[in-house]
């Protein structure tokens, strides 16, 4: 159910009375994308070397704030300087990071099919994510719930061009020391695509750890030789690593999982007002952390990210899709590219509702992204309120714009048949039309992009069929997929070995978040 295309209608033939063989259905793949844009930068070459330059400079001599005192023991072992909670990084530390880090992660999905290979060059998309509340036509804006982020995962898991999970939703209906369980069954349970975990202190990740192991049926050791699983790191700008954030990179480092580091920095609220200033932090604050990765296990697999955009400085709130934001992704590009690592951006929305703004700013973040290269793009389809909020409508909306951006991922040819000198030219008269010439008789069920939530109709057809707006097409599109039956990604005596797991520990009382 990739792209939930429908195959259209043949044309019309005259003097054709039996049935016509059934066309072949299209059938395009998403599940592994290349970039097919020249990557565009926003600052010289010598100007991204003195960011970079200064980023070296700011974590010698002005350094990282460490809280998790077993993070600041291992920087120690490096050889950093330590006072108090200050942590203070010399470059030789850092490019001794560098040199171990994978410039290319193979994630393994719960279906090899769907397996992703993260790199300079490739392309992934996930589903806005990590928002409190969740809106729909139906049901109106509300806190998310456990229910809401199953819908979500259903949701996700049937497009596949979100190759990787997201963070999804808060479902605050479940108390957060049982929250994690819910969280990776539903996943595990609803889809076979790589999946996110919380990183929320150590028994939360153990506890996800041992579950995936469970559903994916693997051995400690198999677990360990390969990147089944991934969370994101946020630090907490400017120049702090807090106790869950650090714990995670040490965590997932240790047992062979993939952190995302991802500095959110707001320019003029937590970062310098400047693209160049921001992306500088932000850049430091990416190697501090990938540093103590490879300090915990050099080779782990780890993923330069950045989530830079600017406020609207009338009312402090963050602001997306702005020129701004787009020079933030193509710096952030420039800087991951010299470090050779894998990277991830983000796309999203300010606005309140799935309107054009929405749209815009969504458009605009997501090509920022795109020309600079972004191995990853989160948020890239959902995304309200700059964060606050994720749309059923909005999700539908975007994977239309995702799914045609995967179309280009897979270029065009030119060779005899597509130029069609026998079969198409050469049929048609002068002043006649190609419908029914044989090459398009032979492509009109596989040649273009068929669209999920766009109509093409002229006015009165779209008229006479309702006169539905997008929004409310898009209604029906995502209530198309969740009234169809659920199937199970995991097999029975899998679940049944994960919920007996699951119970032993809520009986236990759990694992709270650590703080």
């Amino acid at each position: 159910m990739s792209a939930s295309i429908q195959t259209p209608a043949a044309p019309h033939r005259r003097g054709r009375r039996s049935a016509a063989p059934a066309a072949p259905a299209r059938a395009p793949n998403y599940r592994q994308l290349r970039n097919p844009f020249p990557v565009t930068s926003v600052f010289s070459d010598d100007e991204a070397a003195n960011m970079h330059e200064t980023a070296l400079r700011t974590l010698e001599e002005l350094g990282m704030r460490v809280l998790l005192p077993e993070a600041r023991k291992v920087y120690a072992s490096g050889g950093a300087r330590v006072e108090d909670d200050m942590v203070f990084i010399g470059r030789e530390m850092v490019a001794a990071a560098l040199a171990t880090a994978p410039r290319s992660i193979h994630c393994v999905a719960g279906n090899p099919a769907r397996d992703v290979t993260l790199e300079l060059g490739a392309l992934a998309f996930q589903p806005g994510a990590g928002a409190p509340h969740v809106t729909d036509l139906i049901r109106g804006r509300r806190p998310g719930s456990g229910a809401d982020f199953v819908e979500y995962t259903r949701l996700a898991h049937h497009f596949d061009v979100f190759q990787m999970m997201s963070p999804s939703i808060e479902p605050q209906d479940i108390p957060t020391h049982l929250r994690h369980f819910f969280t990776t069954r539903a996943q595990v349970e609803h889809t076979d695509k790589f999946p996110f975990l919380f990183a929320r202190g150590t028994p939360q990740t153990l506890d996800n750890f041992e579950m995936l192991r469970i559903a994916r049926g693997l051995s400690d050791e198999q677990f360990q030789s390969g990147v089944h699983a991934y969370t994101i790191i946020n630090t907490n700008s400017p120049r702090t690593l807090d106790i869950p954030m650090a714990q995670g990179l040490i965590d997932f480092a240790r047992h062979g999982q993939m952190s995302i580091v991802t500095p959110f920095t707001l320019m003029g609220a937590m970062a310098p007002i400047t693209v160049a200033g921001a992306i500088t932090l932000s850049h430091a604050e990416c190697l501090a952390a990938i540093t103590l990765t490879q300090l915990v296990n050099p080779g782990a697999p780890v993923c330069y990210g950045t989530f830079t955009s600017n406020v609207d400085m009338k009312s402090g709130a963050p602001a997306f899709g702005t020129p701004t934001h787009f020079q933030a992704s193509l710096a952030a590009g420039q800087m991951a590219r010299m470090l050779g690592l894998p990277w991830r951006s983000a796309a999203g929305s300010a606005s309140n509702t799935n309107d054009v703004q929405a749209a815009n700013e969504n458009q605009l973040g997501l090509w920022g992204c795109l020309l600079g290269g972004a191995t990853v793009i989160i948020h890239s389809a959902g995304w309200l309120e700059g964060g606050l909020t994720v749309s059923y409508e909005k999700i539908i909306t975007d994977v239309e714009v995702l799914n045609m951006v995967a179309e280009l991922c897979a270029g065009n040819k030119a060779g005899t048949d597509e130029i069609g000198f026998a079969n198409a030219l050469a049929k048609v008269a002068p002043s006649g039309h190609f419908f029914a010439a044989p090459q398009t008789m032979d492509r009109y069920t596989t040649e273009f992009y068929q669209p999920i939530v766009h109509d093409y109709a002229n006015f009165g057809t779209w008229t006479e069929r309702g006169a539905m707006d997008a929004n409310a097409r898009a209604t029906s599109v995502w209530e198309s997929v969740l009234t169809s039956p659920p199937l199970s990604q995991t097999p029975p005596d899998r679940l049944e070995a994960l919920a007996a797991f699951i119970d032993k520990r809520a009986a236990e009382g759990g694992a709270p978040p650590e703080s």
